[in-house]
Parts: structure tokens; C-alpha cells; sequence
């Protein structure tokens, strides 16, 4: 049986989504004899591979890098998952953009007002976005799990179901928040 490339990508987040994947405890044994991960935060790639079956994409999409890297995601990627609030609606990344200058606000906020030592606007973080978004306005989504975060049995269903090659039932099993 050939292992289907599986990746994971953490964009805006708190990592909170890759924290209930990996909570899937003994079930990551079950899953690994069907998959191959090519990429992960979880592991050392730099660059996203093509020809990858299957990716859950946990945050926002944020900044510059982000929105590049969420694009090569989905150009190389078969089925895409936005998994968690952030993913799938904005939830606390899009908070910003309540500001009218959100992005600008936030830079001012964090690197110039909250700093006792050299204030200074950097310039070698990926500039952020006017506002932060979920994938699915940027990409194309094929599932969604929301959440915050989700729960490793809610996850743990959807991979079985879409490694079996059904689509997940939904209902009833999701929740925001």
C-alpha cells in the first residue's frame, strides 16, 4: 500500500492545532503507517514539496510569507484543510482588523509603545497583511475543522475518513470556539 504525503503547515496561530494532532497519542502510530510526512513544523523541510496528497493548515493568514507560502500550499496540495478557528474564520488573528490601520497599530503597539530598550520598527519580519484572513479567502478549502482548538477526535475522524477516501460527515461533530 503506498503512504499518502501528508504535511502540516502553522501559520497565525497559537500552534494550539498541531498541539491536538499531536494529542491523537497512540492513534499517530495508526496514522503513520499510512502516511509519509514531507512537511511540517514538527520536522526540518524548508521548502513545501509537490505532489502532497493531503495538508492541514492551522491559522491565519497574516503576513507576506504566510500568504506565498499558503499559495505554493495549495497549487502542490490535493485535498487542503484549514484546521482551527484562526483557519477557518480569523478568530484572534483577525482581531486586528477592527483598527482602522490594523496592521500599522500592531507593529506601533508591539516594537515602538511596549518596548523599555531601543524602540525600533523592524525591518526583517515578513510585513503583515492589511488584515489577517482566513485560508478561505485567499485558497480554495476542502474540508474544514473548526475549534479552538479542535479536538484530536475530531481530527483524528477527519484524516481516517479522508485516508479511507470518503468525505468526513461534519454534522453534529463541530463545534467554534
Amino acid at each position: 500500500m503506498n503512504k499518502v504525503n501528508f504535511a502540516t503547515v502553522w501559520l497565525s496561530g497559537c500552534s494550539g492545532c498541531h498541539m491536538s494532532f499531536l494529542d491523537q497519542d497512540e492513534r499517530l502510530i495508526d496514522l503513520a503507517e499510512k502516511i509519509n510526512l514531507v512537511y511540517s513544523p514538527l520536522m526540518d523541510v524548508k521548502d513545501f514539496p509537490e505532489n502532497v496528497d493531503v495538508t492541514i493548515v492551522e491559522g491565519a493568514v497574516g503576513n507576506e510569507e504566510q500568504l506565498h507560502l499558503l499559495k505554493t500550499v495549495r497549487e502542490h496540495t490535493k485535498i487542503l484543510i484549514a484546521i482551527g478557528d484562526c483557519a477557518v474564520t480569523g478568530n484572534v488573528t483577525a482581531l486586528r482588523n477592527t483598527l482602522d490601520n490594523g496592521s500599522e497599530e500592531i507593529i506601533r503597539r508591539a516594537y515602538i509603545e511596549l518596548t523599555d530598550v531601543n524602540p525600533l520598527t523592524p525591518n526583517d519580519v515578513p510585513k503583515l497583511l492589511k488584515r489577517a484572513c482566513p485560508l478561505n479567502e485567499v485558497v480554495k478549502v476542502d474540508y474544514f475543522i473548526p475549534g479552538c482548538p479542535p479536538s484530536a477526535d475530531l481530527i483524528n475522524y477527519v484524516l481516517t475518513e479522508i485516508l479511507a477516501g470518503r468525505a468526513p460527515n461534519m454534522e453534529g461533530k463541530a463545534k467554534y470556539g
